[in-house]
Formats: C-alpha cells, sequence, structure tokens
C-alpha cells in the first residue's frame, strides 16, 4: 500500500501484507487518528494439493505451523497524532 503525500507529490509505501494476501477494507476513523486495514485471504496462492499437505505459502498471522486467515489491523502513530501528517 503506497500513500502520496498531495502538496510534494512524494510517494512512500505505507505497509504491505504477507504472501498471497489481498489488502482490502482502508478506513479511518473521524479524526483520522486510527486506520482500519483488512488483510483476506493470506496464503491463497498455496496450490490445492499443498495445502491438503500442510505445505502452506504463509503462516500469517499467527506464524509456526498456523493455518493463514484474515485478520484487520488497527494501525495508530505512537504519539497519537493524525495518520500521514
Amino acid at each position: 500500500m503506497l500513500a502520496a503525500n498531495p502538496e510534494t507529490g512524494e510517494i512512500k509505501r505505507f505497509l504491505t501484507g504477507p504472501v498471497g494476501q489481498e489488502i482490502t477494507g482502508v478506513i479511518t476513523t473521524p479524526d483520522q487518528r486510527t486506520m482500519f486495514v483488512n488483510v483476506q485471504h493470506p496464503g491463497a496462492t498455496t496450490e490445492a494439493d499443498a495445502f491438503a499437505a500442510g505445505d502452506l505459502v504463509s503462516h500469517w498471522p499467527d506464524g509456526g505451523s498456523a493455518i493463514p486467515r484474515s485478520a484487520t489491523l488497527v494501525i495508530t502513530r505512537e504519539d497519537g497524532g493524525i495518520i500521514g501528517a
């Protein structure tokens, strides 16, 4: 996911997701201090035979040998400020 500065046109990477995922549902609270981002289908690029054998391309978000699952991320700034400011 990229973020752009509308004044300078500078583009920076804001976040990346796990292998085989789709970033969806990006929204902020009205005060722009909290952002919600959905990560769907992590590991979706695992083929059926590999999945059946437990050979997964992703174990997100739990790691180890966990089956990958979708999740919602809650993003805030450490200083409590407006995201992107």
